[in-house]
């Protein structure tokens, strides 16, 4: 047997066997044609659907609520005494505020009409009723009118007139001034009432670690909370009473002033009339 014959025994062998594993294996197409049908053929997997967790409202245990629910009768009185000196400051803001813009306003109605009466009588009678001019102007034509009778006629006339007008003057100044005492007392005392609301919280706070042995936030965080609130409230108080205090002062100088000079006019108009 010669070389060329053993060689091709192996060689055939070798072929048949390439061409049989190539019969056998898919071919690319059909494997990329088969992948989409096995795909389809598959159970779809259900999404379980995403639970949604509601927020809860926790109450503020620690809040103005839980002040006057767990609070006792002292927190519970000083925080009454704040809101009543609250409310009265603000009532006397407000009020005194009308009052003095209403003066103000008769302040500008006294006119040219005024001025060119005939007498004081008639210049009075064009002022509204209930005026603090009108009441100063009555007060200086009554003094005018009643410089008689020997007590009266001791003081002379010029003497006599301003004393009235200044007693007038003195009366509306009084009547300005109502209310503002308040203020001032409520300024210089409600900082004072808010800290003993935050001493007795802070008495709680130490009574409640006594009680229980240990400084833990939930222990004393409510009577802290309660003293911080209470000098809180204080503050809020005092700090209006008091500028509310000083911007009264100042527009009552403003309306003083006209009321001065009005009566000063009306002073020297009265002397100006000989009798």
């Amino acid at each position: 047997m010669s070389l060329m014959q053993i060689l091709r025994a192996p060689l055939a062998a070798a072929l048949l066997a390439v061409a049989a594993f190539a019969a056998t294996a898919p071919t690319p197409a059909l494997a990329q044609a088969s992948a989409p049908a096995a795909e389809a053929s598959a159970p779809a997997v259900a999404t379980a659907p995403v639970a949604t967790v509601a927020k809860e409202e926790v109450a503020n245990p620690y809040g103005l609520e839980a002040l006057w629910t767990q609070g006792d009768f002292v927190a519970r009185g000083t925080l009454i005494i704040m809101i009543i000196m609250s409310m009265g400051s603000w009532y006397i803001i407000f009020t005194k505020l009308f009052e003095q813009s209403k003066l103000m306003k008769q302040g500008r109605a006294v006119g040219d009409g005024f001025w060119k009466a005939g007498s004081m009588k008639q210049a009075t009678a064009t002022l509204a009723e209930g005026s603090a001019y009108r009441y100063i102007a009555e007060q200086g034509v009554k003094a005018d009118e009643h410089h008689e009778g020997t007590l009266v006629e001791s003081i002379d006339r010029h003497t006599w007139i301003s004393m009235s007008v200044d007693r007038a003057v003195g009366n509306i100044q009084s009547r300005l001034q109502d209310g503002l005492a308040f203020l001032a007392t409520v300024g210089s005392t409600a900082p004072f009432v808010g800290l003993f609301g935050t001493v007795w919280g802070i008495y709680h706070a130490l009574t409640a670690i006594g009680i229980s042995g240990q400084a833990s936030i939930d222990k004393v965080a409510g009577p802290v909370g309660e003293a911080l609130i209470m000098t809180a409230f204080g503050l809020a108080v005092a700090v209006p009473a008091v500028m509310g205090y000083n911007w009264l002062i100042r527009r009552n100088k403003s309306v003083l002033e006209n009321i001065r000079a009005f009566s000063g006019d009306v002073h020297n108009v009265l002397l100006s009339v000989k009798k």
